[in-house]
């Protein structure tokens, strides 16, 4: 029976939008496969790990006939990836097994049956619902990410806390040595809400937002959070735990600032980081009259030293930090300047941007 005829890329557009949250090795098999559904108005692509689901549709060229099947997500993209462009892909389905016909090339995969397949659905209960452009969400994300944790004991800091606020939207994100908190201002917020974003929604949602104005519309429910754009819809679990005081953790008084122009203070960081030690990355931020030296140095007594020309003049200063916190922020922001502030030697160091208070990045200090 033949399912559909589709041109290769309007089929492996939506696939790989979806295949990136299967998990290849699950002890539920299934899991392992992507669900196609089709009907009158289009193919639905489905792919879940049972923390996230993604679904992306793609028009259905006259068929008529409602099916729906699961297959090896890996297999189907890697197959589909490999023929020849603009390859016309006949689908056909018979006992259990998927067949494809391009050209001269046939393949049989075997299916597993789509009733199976476990599906996320938000419910209407307690939904708050925003939209704003693809791209601010996307900047939103980009500028956090880096600062959650990793396989983390504290299970919440594994995400990213997103945060309505009447007229704004925040992220924060922290692993408990360096905190990184974005603002931007959203007009159509009118209620409070917020959600732990586990850490594989946040990558997945950096992947397929595009840098475009085209409105997303994100739904937080109790459990669930809904992210709807273009011919995606994401659906993610939330991380139920309580997220620390980050407004407690930004410094307000610190009367040390430093205004430098990034790129110079990420190079002179990048070339001093190739000398520092390898287990803990340490490098030392000297202040000293209208000087910054960054140095580091490693247990072969290697050292290296870069002299930045600043704006200094109160007291000197002699402090240490994990040269990799500080090469994120350098690396991950866009702006030409930076402000760092800073209190006494065993103080955090707050990063922000110039002229606007929407970004905060704060970092703990280290013994050197």
């Amino acid at each position: 029976m033949l399912l559909i005829k589709i041109n290769k890329e309007e089929f492996l557009k939506p696939l790989q939008a979806v295949a990136g949250i299967v998990e290849r090795r699950h002890t539920l098999p299934i899991l392992s496969n992507v669900l196609i559904e089709i009907d009158k108005t289009g193919l639905s692509f489905i792919a879940t790990d049972l923390e996230i689901q993604i679904t992306a549709t793609t028009p259905n060229n006259g068929n008529t006939e409602n099916k729906a099947i699961t297959v090896s997500a890996k297999k189907l993209q890697d197959i589909v990836r490999a023929l020849p462009d603009n390859a016309e892909i006949a689908f056909d389905s018979k006992d259990s097994r998927l067949q494809l016909k391009a050209g001269k090339s046939q393949f049989n995969l075997q299916t597993l049956p789509a009733e199976d397949f476990p599906k996320l659905a938000l419910s209407d209960e307690e939904v708050k619902e925003i939209s704003l452009p693809q791209s601010t969400l996307r900047h939103l994300f980009n500028q956090v990410q880096y600062a959650m944790a990793q396989q983390d004991i504290r299970y919440y800091l594994n995400g990213l806390l997103l945060v309505l606020e009447p007229g704004t939207i925040k992220a924060v994100a922290t692993d408990g040595h360096r905190l990184s908190l974005a603002a931007m201002q959203v007009p159509s917020i009118q209620h409070m809400a917020e959600a732990i974003l586990p850490r594989k929604t946040v990558t997945e949602l950096i992947k397929l937002l595009a840098d475009i104005d085209d409105e997303v519309k994100v739904r937080l429910g109790k459990n669930l959070v809904t992210f709807s754009f273009g011919n995606i819809n994401l659906v993610s679990k939330v991380i139920e735990g309580k997220f620390p005081d980050y407004n407690k953790v930004v410094p307000a008084n610190y009367q040390n600032h430093v205004q430098l122009d990034r790129l110079t203070l990420l190079r002179a960081m990048q070339r001093a980081a190739i000398l520092s030690n390898e287990k803990f990355r340490g490098v030392r931020l000297v202040l000293t009259q209208n000087s910054l030296r960054v140095i580091c140095n490693n247990t072969e007594q290697e050292e290296a030293e870069e002299e930045i020309e600043i704006n200094y003049t109160n007291e000197p200063l002699d402090i240490g930090f994990n040269v990799t916190y500080l090469l994120d922020v350098l690396n991950n922001i866009d702006t030409s300047e930076v402000e760092c502030s800073f209190g006494d030697p065993n103080s955090s160091c707050l990063i922000t941007v110039p002229g606007d208070d929407r970004f905060k990045y704060v970092v703990m200090p280290m013994r050197i």
